[in-house]
């Protein structure tokens, strides 16, 4: 991941504790360490926001900051990335986890009614629990392990490509020099 494209989307974190609904976060925002962008803190960033993100749980952003605080990870992107379950998307993948869980479990999912209401969500909830924790917390698993070891080899791909790059002019730099002191 080029460092340089994360960061012009990063918001600067003097701005973040200047607002008044994070306030009660001040310390956490302030932690210098919580903003860097390096390879494992990224991937380990991205590892948090998306395990907290497949959750179904409420505040899934102040888990996701207290996961960066106990993992040492970039603070913005593990709690940018929870937005990926936002309130269109969240039922599709509570959906997928739902079944997914319901298979794991080798039980048959519950087949949705003409017309889903918060009543019928309620009145299933306590045979769609098991399910859902399952196949989220399966879910969350697997795309943060995914998540962390694409990021790194993302990374490490780019730093190689950057090299191979930078040797590359040298290279010719080198080989101009040559031709001109042979003419």
């Amino acid at each position: 991941m080029p460092r340089r494209f994360l960061q012009r989307y990063m918001p600067r974190p003097d701005t973040l504790s200047r607002q008044r609904s994070l306030r009660f976060m001040a310390p956490l925002i302030a932690d210098p360490a919580l903003w860097v962008l390096s390879r494992r803190s990224v991937a380990n960033a991205f590892s948090v926001g998306l395990f907290c993100a497949m959750l179904p749980i409420p505040f899934q952003m102040v888990v996701a900051a207290l996961g960066a605080k106990w993992s040492r990870c970039n603070l913005a992107l593990s709690v940018g990335l929870v937005w990926i379950t936002n309130p269109l998307t969240m039922p599709l993948f509570f959906f997928g986890n739902y079944r997914l869980g319901a298979w794991l479990l080798d039980t048959p999912p519950r087949e949705a009614p003409s017309r889903v209401s918060t009543q019928w969500i309620a009145e299933q909830m306590t045979d769609i629990m098991p399910a859902l924790l399952l196949g989220s917390v399966a879910t969350a698993l697997l795309l943060a392990v995914a998540a962390n070891v694409g990021i790194r080899l993302i990374w490490r791909w780019h730093v190689s490509r950057h090299w191979k790059r930078r040797r590359l002019k040298r290279q010719q730099r080198r080989e101009h020099i040559e031709s001109e002191f042979d003419d």
